[in-house]
């Protein structure tokens, strides 16, 4: 079943379009990765599904919701976590679950109990008084995925949300994503690490605005002549569509 329904999404500043015409689904219970270079259009299309922009032209449903009518209703709907801001750190770990859980309309009772499970879950009982300053960066972005996941949204968006931690750490994160997208979770996610596109159901690739290519890793991998996510991207990056198609 269709949980992200997107048909010729287009934004445009001024004179520049910064996403063209863009189309996709994605499905209940999928990791889908949203890929491009900086300034590709990666983040003013999030903005558009999560509700925070809207759209120029063209339509796009989430969890049952358009997007440009009912922005609220998706921002309700849906769970959100960004490199840039997710916790607020002069809380502490306990008061970011409350808050947060305040935000999401949760009871007091529903809050106390999805605060348990989630320091249980990541072994923060210990930490649940410490201010999230003064957390290693890795904690900090797993809290903040469960954080975006205690209203149980049917969509969690993560944009870049490995950004700066560890190898060890971004692979324990994406151990999380996968769990999480088992329960029926839709998982879409935004990176810079090409490894990580190998983590998801499917790709996107974003250049210039446009949605270059979109399909499995493996596929896309075969479709490109590729040994690797990285190689795809860059001979994308590099027109190296139009070269394919006409080998």
């Amino acid at each position: 079943m269709s949980v992200i329904h997107v048909d010729k999404l287009t934004r445009r500043f001024g004179a520049f379009t910064a996403v063209d015409a863009i189309s996709f689904t994605v499905s209940e219970g999928e990791v889908f990765g949203f890929l491009g270079a900086n300034g590709a259009g990666k983040t003013t299309a999030i903005r558009m599904l999560t509700g925070l922009l809207a759209p120029t032209e063209g339509v796009a449903i989430v969890a049952g919701f358009d997007v440009a009518q009912h922005p609220d209703q998706v921002k309700r709907t849906i769970g959100y976590m960004s490199q840039r801001f997710s916790l607020y750190e002069d809380l502490t770990v306990r008061e970011n679950i409350r808050f947060y859980g305040g935000i999401y309309g949760l009871s007091d009772v529903r809050i106390q109990a999805k605060t348990g499970e989630l320091l249980d879950k990541l072994d923060l009982h210990g930490a649940a008084g410490y201010r999230i300053s003064s957390l290693p960066l890795g904690w900090r972005q797993k809290l903040a995925f469960s954080i975006a996941l205690l209203h149980e949204p049917r969509i969690v968006f993560l944009d870049e949300p490995t950004g700066g931690v560890d190898p060890i750490t971004r692979r324990q994160f994406w151990e999380m994503i996968n769990a999480e997208a088992s329960t029926g979770t839709t998982v879409f996610v935004t990176t810079h690490y090409m490894d990580e596109a190998e983590y998801c159901d499917r790709v996107s690739i974003m250049v210039d605005g446009k949605i270059e290519a979109l399909d499995s890793p493996s596929s896309l991998k075969e479709q490109f002549r590729a040994d690797s996510m990285n190689d795809v991207f860059v001979r994308l990056a590099r027109g190296g569509l139009s070269a394919e198609v006409s080998a």
